[in-house]
C-alpha cells in the first residue's frame, strides 16, 4: 500500500553537538560518504513530502552551505536562540507557511544516520490508519540510559513522554524510548506549541511535552515500534559516530551481496552509500569504496584498494591500488601499487601495472603502461606501449604541458617525453633518450652518447676499496674462455640500420647502428635483428 505523502519535512540540525570536541557541526560529521545531515534528508526524500525545512542554528553558515550545495530545495530555517526541539519546531512552522490543520508534519533529528525511508513510510502510513493527532516512532532497547522514555496507559495508548534528566526511579526503569521522529497533525500541533513552558531542568522547550499536551486535550497519541532498534541511534560522540558507521557498513555491504556481489571479507569491506555494484563483481578483503564509484558486471577489485569516484568496467580486475575520479575500461588490469589521478582514462584491455602513477591521462583500447612510469597530462593512443620508467615530464615550473601519444608506438625504456611534444602513429623511442621535438609517425628517435670506457679508474681512483682489491684480484686470474653463443645477425639488417641512425639526428650512433636499439618494457620487442635489443620485462 501507497503511504501517505506528508505535506512537509521539518529536520532539526541546530544542536552544538558539543561531545564531539569539534569545531564542526556534529550533523555535518560524515559516515559512508555522507554527513549525519545527509542520511536523513536522504530517507526524508522518499517520502517525496513537498517541503522539507532544515532548521539551522550553531555553525550555521557551514551547515547553510552543505546544504545550498547538496540540497538546494530544501528550505533552511535559522533558530538564533536554542531554546529547545518545542522552540526550533515552532520557528520552522513559521516558514512553512499556508499548511492546513489536518495536514502531515513529519519532524526528525538531524544526527540519526540510520533511518530508512521505509521505517518513514511505515510511521506515516501508521498515523493516518489511526487517525492521530500525533504519532511517536519509539524503540525497545536493553540500556536507554540518555533516551526519553515513552510512559504509556493501562490500554498501551502513550501518555507522555519524559525526558532522561526529569524521570522518576520509575520512569527511568522504562526501556521504550522516543526516537525523536514524529509525524503529526499540523493545527493540533501548532496549538501544543504556543503552550510550551521552560519549567524543566534543562530549561528548554520541549517537542516531548506536545505529546502530554496533546494526551491532556483529548487528542489521539499513537506509538510505532521501529522493527530495528539499531535505526533510533543518535550520534552525539566519536564514539558513537564510529559505532553508526560500521552500522551503516554493515547494511550497505549486506545489501551488496544479497544483489550478487561476493565481498570476500565483509568486516575489512567499506562501501559507500552512493557506490553502485552490478551482479557478479567481486570485492577482495581491505577495500574501500567512496563517492559514485561504480563497478560493472564482473569486475574485480582488491586486495587493499581505495577508489573514490571511480569508474570500473565489466570484467576488469584492480590490484592494490588507489584511484580518484578515473575511470577505467572494460577488461583492462591496474595494479598492483598503481596510483591513478584525477582525469586518468584507461581504455578497454589496457594496463597499468605496477608503481605506475597517472594524472589527467587518456589511453586508448589495449594500451600498456606496465611498469615504474609517471604519465601525466597526456593522450595515448590504441595498442601503444610504454616502457619501464618512462617519465611524461609536464612541468616546467610554472604551467602545465600536454604530451600526445600516436597509436602502436612504442616508448623505450627510461624515455623522457618533455612537453609539449607528439610522437606520431608507429613511430619508436630508443631507451634513455630524452625526447624535446615532434616524431614523425614511423620514424626512431634516439639520443645517446658513445659508451666510453676508462681503465683502471677505480683502483688510481679508490685504492685500497673493496672495489679496487676485487679489480686487482680479477685481473690477476686468468680469464676463462666464454664461447660464442651469440645469435647470427643478419648483415643486410645491420648494414640497412646503420645507414638509417644518422638521419634522426644521432651523430653518435657507431658504424654497426648500436644508436637505434629501441629498448622497450613490458613484453614488447625491441629492434629485430640487433644484438642486444630485447625487451626490459
Amino acid at each position: 500500500m501507497t503511504s501517505p505523502r506528508p505535506a512537509a519535512v521539518i529536520i532539526l540540525a541546530a544542536g552544538e553537538g558539543r561531545r564531539m570536541r569539534s569545531t564542526t557541526p556534529k550533523v555535518l560529521h560524515s559516515i559512508a560518504g555522507r554527513t549525519l545531515l545527509g542520511h536523513v534528508l536522504h530517507a526524508a526524500g522518499t517520502m517525496a513530502a513537498p517541503r522539507t525545512a532544515v532548521v539551522v542554528g550553531h555553525g550555521r553558515e557551514q551547515v547553510a552551505a552543505m546544504l545550498a550545495e547538496q540540497a538546494p530545495a530544501v528550505i533552511t530555517v535559522v533558530q538564533d536562540r536554542q531554546h529547545g526541539t518545542g522552540h526550533a519546531v515552532r520557528v520552522a512552522l513559521a516558514a512553512l507557511d499556508g499548511l492546513a490543520a489536518d495536514d502531515t508534519v513529519v519532524v526528525l533529528p538531524g544526527d540519526t544516520p540510520l533511518l530508512t525511508g521505509e521505517t518513514l513510510a511505515a510511521l506515516t502510513a501508521h498515523h493516518h490508519a489511526q487517525r492521530a493527532a500525533a504519532t511517536v516512532l519509539t524503540a525497545v532497547l536493553d540500556d536507554a540510559t540518555g533516551y526519553g522514555r515513552v510512559v504509556r496507559d493501562t490500554a498501551g495508548g502513550v501518555r507522555a513522554i519524559i525526558e532522561h534528566r526529569d524521570a522518576d526511579a520509575a520512569t527511568a526503569a522504562i526501556r521504550e524510548i522516543n526516537t525523536g521522529v514524529y509525524a503529526f497533525r499540523a493545527g493540533p500541533l501548532q496549538a501544543a506549541l504556543a503552550r510550551l513552558t521552560r519549567q524543566n531542568a534543562q530549561g528548554e522547550e520541549y517537542l516531548t511535552d506536545v505529546v502530554g499536551l496533546l494526551v491532556g486535550d483529548g487528542s489521539p497519541v499513537a506509538a510505532r515500534v521501529v522493527a530495528d532498534p539499531v535505526e533510533a541511534a543518535g550520534v552525539n560522540d566519536r564514539v558513537q559516530l564510529a559505532a553508526a558507521g560500521r552500522a551503516l557498513r554493515d547494511r550497505i555491504v549486506i545489501a551488496a551481496m544479497k544483489a550478487g556481489t561476493t565481498v570476500v571479507d565483509p568486516p575489512t569491506t567499506w562501501i559507500d552509500a552512493d557506490v553502485t555494484l552490478e551482479p557478479d563483481t567481486t570485492i577482495a578483503p581491505h577495500t574501500f569504496l567512496h563517492g559514485r564509484t561504480h563497478l560493472a558486471r564482473g569486475a574485480t577489485v582488491g586486495p587493499e584498494c581505495t577508489l573514490t569516484d571511480t569508474i570500473v568496467g565489466a570484467e576488469a580486475s584492480v590490484v592494490r591500488t588507489t584511484a580518484d575520479r578515473a575511470e577505467i575500461g572494460a577488461g583492462a588490469a591496474v595494479g598492483p601499487y598503481s596510483h591513478l589521478r584525477p582525469g586518468t582514462r584507461l581504455g578497454r584491455e589496457g594496463k597499468i601495472g605496477s608503481f605506475v602513477e597517472t594524472k589527467s591521462a587518456e589511453f586508448g583500447d589495449h594500451t600498456k603502461v606496465p611498469h615504474l612510469a609517471y604519465v601525466g597530462d597526456a593522450v595515448v593512443g590504441e595498442r601503444s606501449n610504454i616502457g619501464c620508467t618512462t617519465v611524461f615530464v609536464n612541468y616546467d615550473g610554472v604551467a602545465k604541458h600536454r604530451t600526445v601519444i600516436g597509436s602502436d608506438v612504442r616508448i623505450g625504456s627510461d624515455t623522457m617525453l618533455v612537453a609539449p611534444v607528439t610522437v606520431g602513429d608507429g613511430a619508436y623511442t630508443g631507451a634513455g633518450s630524452v625526447i624535446r621535438e615532434d616524431v614523425p609517425p614511423g620514424a626512431l628517435a634516439i639520443r645517446e652518447g658513445r659508451q666510453r670506457i676508462i681503465e683502471g679508474w677505480t683502483e688510481r681512483r679508490r685504492p685500497g676499496s673493496p672495489a679496487a682489491l676485487a679489480a686487482a684480484a680479477a685481473a690477476a686470474s686468468p680469464v676463462p674462455a666464454v664461447p660464442d653463443t651469440a645469435t647470427p645477425v643478419d648483415s643486410r639488417a645491420v648494414d640497412s640500420r646503420a645507414a638509417q641512425a644518422p638521419e634522426v639526428g644521432t651523430p653518435d650512433a657507431g658504424p654497426h647502428g648500436r644508436g637505434d636499439l629501441a629498448h622497450t618494457s613490458g613484453g614488447e620487442a625491441g629492434i629485430a635483428g640487433v644484438p642486444g635489443a630485447g625487451s626490459r620485462t
